[in-house]
């Protein structure tokens, strides 16, 4: 497995694991592994080898996957690099894994190709979405549209074992020392029974939307839970459980840099009142 990890832009650092490719960029993979790997330039020559086995003309293969004769040709001449969504076109259409796509030579003696079903039953697969903040209100609408939700950006972490995770990024104080900006990352409770007293989780729910917050149950009313905030300033209210969309048990915390501490008026009120006194006290010993 080769892995790789990749700025995506300024604030984003995502892992890209090449079985399991999803993550969407406007830039080409090939440039991305040019930095890591100088033997990886199989793909053009590897699309070629694929479609002739195929017995498919380069203008019937280039309608399938939707793009023009021209930059198919330029692809198998390796006069130009395919983007990322064409080279997972490809890896899907011939059903071969986006890895052996690029990194092996297929033209060699006793190349093996490892088929995309295959692997997603012999290797275990660790999925990640994240929702971001701006992104809140919309999944609210979306959680359950599947294309909805294959929009979202995905990545790995490698704490994590195997499985489907979901990340949501919280604000507010309600949840201090869980500071606003944080994500947190969490699998899906789908049996209400399965929710434990006292747990963190992020309930969605169409009133509240999208909050974190720590959950008591009660054996005297168990159609019902109460959110509660780690925070005293909030008071915890109770909801219906036919008003619950989702949960997600909280696994991990992903927090912010620690922000340098603020001086508020009161404070600075203080410091002002000290050096005066200082200083009259220094007038008074000068007389």
């Amino acid at each position: 497995m080769h892995t790789l990890l990749v700025n995506l832009n300024k604030n984003s650092l995502c892992s890209i694991d090449f079985q399991f490719l999803r993550i969407k960029s406007t830039g080409t993979i090939l440039n991305l592994l040019a930095h890591t790997n100088p033997y990886m330039s199989f793909a053009g020559k590897n699309i070629r080898i694929l479609r002739q086995q195929k017995g498919l003309t380069q203008q019937a293969f280039a309608d399938k996957i939707g793009i023009k004769r021209s930059l198919l040709g330029a692809y198998e001449e390796q006069r130009a690099e395919p983007r990322l969504e064409v080279l997972q076109k490809i890896s899907e259409w011939f059903d071969i894994s986006l890895e052996d796509l690029l990194l092996q030579d297929l033209s060699a003696p006793g190349a093996r190709l490892r088929r995309l079903k295959q692997q997603a039953q012999q290797a275990p697969r660790q999925r990640i979405e994240f929702v971001p903040q701006k992104a809140a209100a919309g999944y609210l609408q979306g959680y359950s549209d599947e294309e909805f939700i294959e929009e979202l950006n995905t990545f790995t972490l490698p704490m994590l074992g195997a499985g489907h995770y979901r990340a949501f990024e919280i604000t507010g104080d309600s949840m201090l020392p869980v500071e606003s900006g944080s994500v947190v990352v969490g699998h899906q409770i789908h049996e209400w029974d399965d929710i434990k007293n006292q747990q963190t989780y992020i309930i969605v729910t169409r009133q509240e939307g999208i909050v974190y917050k720590r959950i008591q149950k009660s054996n005297r009313t168990p159609q019902k839970i109460t959110l509660v905030s780690d925070n005293p300033a909030y008071p915890p209210y109770t909801i219906q459980k036919e008003d619950v969309l989702e949960i997600w048990q909280a696994d991990l915390i992903i927090s912010p840099p620690p922000q340098k501490p603020r001086i508020s008026v009161n404070q600075l009120a203080e410091v002002v009142q000290q050096l005066q006194s200082r200083v009259e006290r220094l007038q008074k010993k000068s007389r």
